[in-house]
């Protein structure tokens, strides 16, 4: 168990099924019921960050590899998802516990970070560096590129250290998955 000083970080595998369990009903609840199974199947297969008090779950977050082409290049992307922290423990600080983390992962291993924000999320990342991408927004999907311009001012970027944004003058073609592309 950890504090909200020290957040915990696992990869999926090393979770247990109690803690996963524990990870959905936590997004679930944040989410007030709008988390169904594509969503949890989204952010599972990284590295979580999890922040405990006094024994319970309070705030999560992952961060998954994602592919996207631009400038005819294949780039590693760090894909944030499932950000939640507890109704009853919000304007803590707790959210920006979870993002540093997130962000270190990042720094470590992608070329940059990038997220899909809500309305409500938007502020955190905003105040944390992350740049809404100004460019086109698509995805590889089973019959070719298709344009998502749903997605167009709620995509969020932010380099990694040592690595520059790419040039918003090409589209961001993100890999393909069931459900919500970002």
């Amino acid at each position: 168990m950890s504090d909200s000083s020290s957040p915990r970080t696992a990869h999926t595998f090393e979770l247990s099924t109690a803690e996963l369990l524990d990870i959905r009903g936590l997004l679930t609840r944040a989410f007030h019921g709008d988390f169904g199974d594509q969503d949890w199947d989204h952010s599972l297969g990284g590295v979580h960050a999890l922040v405990h008090e006094d024994g319970l779950l309070v705030a999560h977050g992952s961060v998954i590899q994602r592919r996207v082409i631009h400038a005819h290049r294949s780039l590693r992307v760090g894909y944030v998802e499932a950000v939640a922290v507890r109704a009853d423990r919000r304007r803590r600080g707790l959210g920006g516990l979870v993002m540093d983390t997130l962000e270190r992962v990042i720094d470590g291993a992608y070329e940059f970070g990038a997220l899909s924000a809500s309305d409500d999320g938007a502020e955190l990342y905003r105040a944390r560096g992350w740049q809404v991408w100004e460019g086109r927004i698509e995805t590889l999907g089973p019959d070719g590129v298709v344009h998502l311009p749903d997605e167009e001012g709620s995509t969020y970027l932010r380099p990694a250290v040592n690595h520059p944004l790419p040039e918003p003058s090409g589209a961001l073609i993100f890999d393909w998955r069931d459900g919500d592309a970002l």
